[in-house]
């Protein structure tokens, strides 16, 4: 979408000039203290939307807390990579099932060049529908697909993943509209992205128009804060949405990860008085892909 073309805000029914905001927590089920982080900043916080990845250990704590809750928007983080150091999870499908997935230990490879490598189109697509039959035999629901760590836009992989969620009629996090934060990383895939995005459109799924990946950066919290209000001050029109880290971190989670203070930092905007009460100001809609599919169900193709 270039110059004066709708954005897909407008295109779902939303005003001319609208900036809705999807406020995303990725990595819900990692830990306990993952999926704490995630609670708060739904029920105490902005954010609008969450999704879970089905290989890791608490897995049944989220499924649990999202049968009881309902409302809540929750997807699948489609998790194709085991990154940290010493605390891993393997395939949900079974290693002898996706041999190219796992490293020599079984465990999902650390990085995505090693999916990339090792890994068929085949055995990525095995991996991600039984996730999918995972998360709906614990009872989640999915309001939609996404990817951990990019994985699914690799360029061998990216159509299966489009595919499965037209397959299940599940919206899948794909952008096609001005990205304008996102552009940078899209690069030379940009054509093929809004070519993905328009096949889903005309499928009767809901696109969004923007990423943004790394909304803050700032080593102290106050920098973090206003990295994020200058991003949302200055974003463009559409539906943007904007991933958060969010755990409430024990100190069993410096175990896993060094990233606890950073991901604490984004729970402690997601519930912040004054971030709220700048989106309310700035007269950003908060939304999320339940309410996008019932948009676009509702609208002609």
């Amino acid at each position: 979408m270039h110059g004066q073309e709708r954005t897909y805000a407008e295109r779902m029914g939303w005003p001319a000039g609208t900036k809705a905001v999807i406020f995303h927590v990725d990595d819900a089920g990692m830990s306990h203290d993952s999926n704490m982080g995630a609670r708060k900043a739904i029920e105490s916080g902005v954010a609008t939307s969450l999704s879970v990845m089905m290989p890791c250990p608490w897995v049944p704590q989220c499924a649990a807390w999202l049968k009881d809750h309902p409302q809540v928007d929750a997807g699948v983080h489609l998790t194709l990579t085991s990154e940290w150091k010493n605390y891993r999870w393997g395939p949900v499908a079974g290693r002898s099932a996706v041999p190219g997935l796992v490293d020599g230990h079984g465990y999902l490879w650390h990085e995505v060049a090693d999916v990339v490598a090792h890994a068929s189109p085949e055995e990525f697509e095995t991996e991600i529908r039984a996730q999918l039959d995972k998360a709906i035999a614990v009872g989640i629901r999915p309001t939609h697909l996404d990817s951990h760590m990019g994985t699914c836009f690799q360029p061998q992989f990216i159509q299966r993943y489009v595919e499965l969620g037209l397959a299940k009629g599940i919206p899948v996090l794909m952008f096609g509209g001005h990205m304008q934060h996102i552009s940078a990383e899209a690069g030379q895939f940009k054509p093929l992205l809004r070519s993905l995005a328009e096949e889903l459109w005309r499928a009767g799924l809901p696109v969004i128009d923007d990423l943004v990946t790394q909304p803050t950066k700032g080593p102290e919290y106050d920098q973090r804060k206003s990295e994020l209000t200058a991003l949302l001050r200055d974003m463009k029109p559409g539906i943007t949405q904007i991933i958060v880290h969010c755990t409430d971190p024990t100190e069993v989670f410096s175990y896993i990860s060094g990233s606890g203070a950073a991901r604490q930092a984004e729970l402690r905007l997601m519930t912040d008085p004054e971030v709220k009460a700048f989106i309310e100001s700035d007269g950003i809609v908060l939304t999320n892909w339940r309410e996008l599919k019932e948009r676009r169900q509702r609208i002609e193709q």
